[in-house]
């Protein structure tokens, strides 16, 4: 082989490499979108992934075998990329056709659709898969530098796919959304093997230049309207953590990740809700002190900052540190949530993390961070518990908020068990409507009995009297989450499996927060 032939293969083979990572991590962010983040989605993307790659390396290396010529490996690198921008773009509207089905409760338009989705998913990656077998057998003239030639294949393979985690992830997605990350990837493996296909068979590249024209009505049609298809929508982005919307309901605009299942923040036309909320059930722990009136507030998943909105309208300009992972979600609450009072300090970043690089003492710290079915495991373990303990007054609270189901309670106990480690009291109370618990963990013991404050907010006494009736005993557990060993993820599979297989998905724990 000529030595420019296989130089512009090598770059072919980066750029392929590139592109499967690119596939791998856009595809798992469409599905965000629908099924959430939790493991198993990616696990699903993954698994796939590898085992539509094992067929494209079988069918790859027959192939070269039987024609081991390089404009049949270029046509095999533009179709590969024509599928590319195709099916990934299928996919956002097949995803968006879930949505709409979950949000009718239609469980067999969304099975059929994660069908489509996995058959779309399977041709570009099997394509993909056949370029580093097809590349190796093109590139070897002599048997002897067989293990060389090789190596520097999927080296450059493996290289792109570094530079194809990190490219979307950090600029394409964030900048410019899934579906234009898709056909920017693939349109460049396209780009790579149509010019390919020219310096061996130019009729055959102008042929593929024209069909790949064909996709552009595909592209303008399909990259348009949101991701989800779901109404009144006024807001949406996409970040390198989540897809963050903003939908208007009833006078509220609501602020909803990736798959819209949980509301994480509200704010309404006529001012804050006076009902009792996951929310404003934050405002009892104060009461559980001998210091109702906080001095200072620590809020770690802050989103839209709903819960600093109603401390600060309930006890006045008391600073408040508000920790929220996703800058685009901070973006959303600036614009649409108020995210703006003098008194709230914004810090991005993780909620351990951030919360370790202060020196300062709260009274009070919620944690608002534990959404079904995806949760942050080293937020809920005894050691992190041991380190927002550190941060507390002699009299502080911490009040966290969790998922369940009416008849499954094991994550609220071992949550419980969990933090009982580390307080000396632990007190549960369900909110109304809902399939949340509310936990606090107090510095000091206490017996759940609520201080009396000279305060009439309405907000505050609705969630007095939501506390008095809804107050629970723990169940008992014997799991401890630890930085070692913390099977959140097992316990919320098994509970969100166990409701499905019994009741369906519309009592999801979160799928109708309030």
């Amino acid at each position: 082989m000529f030595r420019s032939n296989r130089a512009y293969l090598f770059i072919t083979v980066f750029i392929a490499g590139m592109t499967t990572l690119a596939v791998e991590f856009t595809t798992s962010r469409m599905l965000q979108t629908v099924y959430g983040t939790s493991n198993i989605v990616w696990a699903n993307v993954i698994g796939l992934v590898l085992l539509f790659l094992t067929l494209g390396y079988f069918i790859g290396g027959r192939l070269a075998d039987r024609y081991p010529q390089l404009y049949v490996f270029y046509k095999l690198i533009t179709l590969a990329g024509y599928c590319c921008v195709f099916f990934l773009l299928l996919t956002s509207v097949l995803l968006r056709q879930a949505a709409a089905a979950l949000a009718a409760v239609n469980a067999g338009a969304v099975i059929s659709s994660l069908v489509g989705v996995t058959l779309a998913l399977a041709v570009p990656v099997t394509l993909l898969g056949c370029v580093s077998p097809f590349a190796v057998r093109l590139a070897v003239d002599d048997v002897g530098e067989a293990g060389r030639v090789s190596g520097h294949v999927y080296a450059l393979s493996t290289l792109g796919s570094l530079a194809g985690t990190y490219l979307p992830v950090l600029i394409t997605i964030p900048l410019a959304g899934t579906r234009l990350t898709a056909t920017f990837f693939g349109g460049l493996l396209l780009l790579v093997g149509i010019v390919g296909l020219r310096r061996f068979r130019p009729k055959s590249a102008q042929k593929a230049a024209l069909l790949a024209l064909l996709l552009i009505p595909v592209i303008l049609l399909w990259t348009r309207g949101s991701l989800t298809g779901r109404s009144n929508l006024l807001y949406e982005t996409e970040s390198a953590y989540n897809t963050v919307q903003v939908a208007e309901r009833d006078g509220c605009k609501l602020l909803l990740l990736n798959e819209g299942a949980g509301i994480h923040s509200i704010a309404c036309n006529e001012g804050l809700r006076p009902d009792a909320t996951v929310w404003s059930m934050m405002l009892i722990a104060p009461l559980l002190t001998e210091k109702p009136q906080p001095e200072r507030v620590a809020v770690i998943g802050l989103a839209g900052g709903t819960i600093a909105a109603l401390f600060s309208e309930v006890f006045g300009p008391v600073p408040i540190d508000g920790i929220e992972l996703d800058p685009a979600v901070v973006t959303a609450g600036k614009r649409y949530f108020e995210l703006n009072r003098p008194n709230l300090n914004l810090i991005i970043g993780d909620g351990r993390y951030q919360l370790n690089q202060r020196d300062t003492l709260y009274d009070v710290i919620t944690i608002d961070a534990y959404k079904v079915p995806y949760i942050p495991w080293h937020m809920a373990t005894r050691e992190f518990f041991e380190e927002v303990k550190v941060h507390l007054t002699t009299n502080g609270v911490v009040a966290i908020n969790v998922g369940r189901t009416e008849t499954d309670r094991r994550l609220v106990d071992a949550f419980a068990h969990t933090m009982n480690t580390v307080f000396p009291s632990v007190h549960a109370v369900d909110v109304p409507d809902t399939w949340n618990t509310i936990l606090y963990a107090t510095m000091q013991p206490t017996n759940g009995t609520l201080s009396s404050i000279d305060n009439h907010a309405e907000v505050l006494q609705h969630a007095q009297s939501a506390y008095a009736t809804g107050r629970t005993t723990v169940g008992n557990s014997t799991i401890i989450f630890t930085d070692e060993r913390a099977p959140v993820e097992a316990i919320v599979d098994s509970l969100v499996i166990r409701h499905l297989l019994s009741e369906g998905i519309t009592g999801l724990p979160n799928y109708s927060t309030r």
